[in-house]
Parts: structure tokens; C-alpha cells; sequence
């Protein structure tokens, strides 16, 4: 049975960690091809499960050093039916696939977890399309359908919830919550947001989550900003109001350019850590119900070690 999917030890905890950007890790730390940052692919071989079992290793460690929880991902952001078709798996593969991550980082918590250092292990889905832009769109139907596969693959294994990371348009945000809802799994919803703080289609962060919210009866757990700098979101949030207070993680990116300019570069820019712990403590400052921290592109151990340690300064005193 999974271990926290009737009460997710996140939504009580003054800080709660993520890990980071595993695909940029992939790639650049451990020197991994990964065509269409298909991390699913590693869990294969033995080679690609080390190098998985040493990110997860390493982000692990962190949160017993700060004692403090931390929600692991699985490798499984592009192991849906299309993304998978590329990469020739076929649709028994890819449950095959999606189970073998949940049990990866069973394996993790089993070694790692103690007093003091919950850790719930989220089944993560991608989206149909790129991570930036959303290219073609779905209908909410279709974006149920699409996703449901994968959602029913977490349902039926030890995953404690399901996590949809860099979701760009609000319909098929809103067709895996109501596959979550169908499966009685929670569900938190990441939005991709540009450097206006808008999400690639225009809309508001805020028009989002109430989008989301009204079409699901406020099923997610709570929703998170991904893959996009402080520095281009941080302006938008509102403090007090109903809407900010859904939006409780943040796994942003180490680098300040736009997502375009990140397509267009051949080198990784991994900023510096303290500094984008500095840009996580003020936010947290603003706006204390962002308690999950983590990365997204370009952060790995790093950074989330320094945004434990600064974050802790403040949430050691409200503990």
C-alpha cells in the first residue's frame, strides 16, 4: 500500500523539498545522452538505473541531512503513449516503465526514510507536447484520455500521488486532474510559466488555478510553478489572495533566460545556487504557503542543498 497517499506529509511540514532538474543532470553531470529528455529510458539499463539511483541518492541524503521531507519524482515526464512511441516502446512497455520508477524510488525510501524525513514518492506525468509551448492542444476529454494510462499505472502501485510537471495550457491540466480524481489518486498541477509569469498561451497564473479549480471541485492537493525563474514570476503573485494560496511549490529553473534562449543554447547555465536560494527564501518570505521547494532545469543537488539550508533559517523558527 502506498505509504502517505491518504495523507500527504507536504500539506502539514513548514518546508518540504523536490529534487531537481533530473534531465539536465542526465545530460550534462553524467554525460548521458537522452534523446527527447526521456529519462524512462535509463530505468533499462544498468548504467542509466545507477546514474538515476546516485540523483536520487543525492537529493535523499539532503533531506536527512536537513531533516526535513522531500516528494522524489519519478523519471517518467516523458512516458506517455506518444513520447514513448518515439523511443520505441510500445503501450505494455511504458506500464512496465512507469512501475519501475515508482519502484526505484521504493527502493530509495526504503534505505533513506526515518524519523524526521518523510518521503513521498510522486508518479510524474509530462505533457502531451513541449514543456515551453503547447503546440497543438488537447480538449479536456482528449486530455483525459490521453493521460489516463499513465495516471491508472501510479494508481495501482505504491506512488503516494501523481504530479503533472510543466503543464502549459489549462485544459490538459485539467484532464489529468479528473484522470487523478477517477483513480482516487491526489494530484498536484506545475505550471509552466513565461518571463512575464503568464503561461504560454497568455493566460494568467491566477485565471489558471481558479480554471483548474472550478472544472475540478479543487481536486488538486495544490499546484506548484515550474521551469521558469523567480524572477520572472515572482511579480505576479498576490499575496492573501485564494488563488496564491493554492500555489504552495516552486521548482524554478537556475537560469534567468527565457525559455526560448534555452532552447537555443549548447551550454548548461546552472547559475549560482546561493543566490537562487536567497530569490526561494524571499519568495517564501512573501508569500509563506510555498513550503515544497525543488529545481527544474539546470538545478541538481547543488542548488537544492543551498535552498534547504537557507530556506531553514526562516522555517526552523515556525516549526
Amino acid at each position: 500500500m502506498p505509504v502517505y497517499r491518504d495523507h500527504l506529509p507536504q500539506l502539514d511540514a513548514a518546508l518540504f523539498l523536490t529534487d531537481g532538474g533530473i534531465e539536465t543532470t542526465m545530460i550534462f553531470d553524467e554525460g548521458i545522452d537522452l534523446p527527447d529528455f526521456a529519462a524512462f529510458t535509463l530505468l533499462a539499463e544498468g548504467r542509466g538505473r545507477d546514474a538515476l539511483q546516485r540523483y536520487f541518492d543525492a537529493y535523499a541524503a539532503i533531506a536527512v541531512r536537513d531533516q526535513v521531507g522531500i516528494v522524489l519524482e519519478t523519471p517518467t515526464w516523458r512516458a506517455s503513449s506518444d513520447w514513448g512511441a518515439r523511443r520505441g516502446y510500445d503501450l505494455e512497455q511504458l506500464d512496465a516503465a512507469n512501475r519501475a520508477g515508482v519502484a526505484l524510488l521504493e527502493d530509495t525510501r526504503r534505505r533513506h526514510a526515518r524519523p524526521g524525513t518523510p518521503i513521498v514518492i510522486s508518479g510524474c506525468v509530462g505533457p502531451r507536447g513541449d514543456g515551453y509551448q503547447p503546440g497543438a492542444t488537447m480538449t479536456v476529454a482528449e486530455a483525459r484520455a490521453y493521460h489516463a494510462g499513465q495516471v491508472r499505472t501510479f494508481a495501482a502501485s505504491e506512488a503516494d500521488l501523481v504530479t503533472a510537471i510543466t503543464m502549459t495550457y489549462v485544459d490538459e491540466a485539467i484532464g489529468i486532474a479528473t484522470a487523478a480524481r477517477a483513480e482516487g489518486v491526489p494530484v498536484v498541477i506545475a505550471f509552466t510559466v513565461e518571463t512575464d509569469g503568464a503561461l504560454p498561451t497568455g493566460q494568467s497564473l491566477a485565471g489558471a488555478i481558479a480554471a483548474v479549480d472550478t472544472a475540478t471541485d479543487a481536486y488538486p492537493a495544490y499546484y506548484m510553478v515550474n521551469c521558469a525563474h523567480p524572477k520572472h514570476f515572482g511579480h505576479v503573485l498576490e499575496a492573501g489572495s485564494a488563488w496564491a494560496g493554492r500555489l504552495r511549490g516552486i521548482r524554478a529553473n537556475a537560469s534567468e533566460l527565457s525559455h526560448a534562449e534555452l532552447d537555443e543554447a549548447t551550454e548548461l547555465d546552472s547559475g549560482d545556487p546561493h543566490a537562487l536560494a536567497e530569490l526561494y527564501r524571499g519568495l517564501r518570505q512573501a508569500h509563506p504557503q510555498i513550503t515544497v521547494v525543488g529545481g527544474c532545469c539546470g538545478t541538481d543537488h547543488r542548488h537544492v542543498g543551498a535552498i534547504s539550508a537557507t530556506c531553514l533559517l526562516d522555517a526552523d523558527a515556525v516549526r
